[in-house]
């Protein structure tokens, strides 16, 4: 009997990142990915059988060959490399996607996504662009739920013009209130306990999805690690 691979497709590496470029030399450093090793990181996923997805391909996890979404945090304007490196990769069987969790009131700022920018990514069927709150509170301390998750998937719903239906929790905090006010707005929410998706059927479970950071630090060696070891 061909054994068949939905076990595998239960174990569903998430990865998250930050800042797609050379470290600057202030801040933090581990929140950094340069452009190459991203590059090389994307082009070992895809030439090793993975299956990049975004929330809204979230029913595919059991359908496809090694599963895998790659997310991106806060909305940097150098997220843009992103873009550009899954156009350079993408082929006819390999067609890259990924959310990019934006902070709505950041939006334009200078260093951050602009309007035109989502509107350019969300319309490319490439990066699927969701919510990483207004304005970046820890969640489990803020108060003002309606601005934060209603008003921030309200904007930018309107600015790209698709459904907003992921919550990244800034700091990865949450607490049985962030989760309760979160499913009001949105179909998952995103932490980041570290391990991959995998499905037990257990209250919110949508909600507690696990991330793995990817860092400035973590080598091409350390990445096939992370990948395949979520991937049984």
């Amino acid at each position: 009997m061909t054994p068949s691979y939905s076990h595998a497709q239960q174990r569903v590496p998430i990865l998250v990142y930050h800042s797609i470029a050379q470290f600057p030399g202030h801040g933090l450093k581990e929140l950094y990915v340069t452009p190459e090793n991203f590059e090389k990181q994307m082009n070992y996923l895809k030439n090793n059988g993975f299956t990049l997805l975004t929330f809204e391909q979230w029913k595919d996890i059991n359908k496809v060959q090694k599963p895998i979404l790659i997310t991106v945090d806060d909305g940097y304007k150098n997220n843009l490399t992103v873009y550009d490196v899954f156009k350079k990769i993408q082929t006819g069987s390999f067609r890259p996607s990924e959310p990019f969790f934006i902070i709505s009131d950041f939006i334009g700022r200078p260093n951050r996504l602009s309007n035109s920018d989502l509107k350019i990514l969300a319309e490319s069927g490439m990066i699927s662009i969701q919510s990483h709150t207004a304005t970046h509170p820890d969640l489990t301390k803020a108060n003002r739920f309606i601005e934060e998750l209603k008003d921030s998937k309200n904007k930018i719903e309107q600015i790209t013009g698709k459904p907003v239906i992921a919550l990244s929790y800034p700091f990865g905090n949450f607490n049985s209130q962030v989760i309760a006010e979160t499913k009001k707005y949105y179909l998952f929410g995103l932490t980041t306990t570290p391990g991959p998706y995998i499905k037990t059927d257990f209250k919110d479970e949508q909600y507690l999805l696990p991330r793995t950071y990817i860092k400035y630090s973590t080598t091409l060696q350390d990445f096939m690690k992370i990948v395949n070891s979520n991937v049984k």
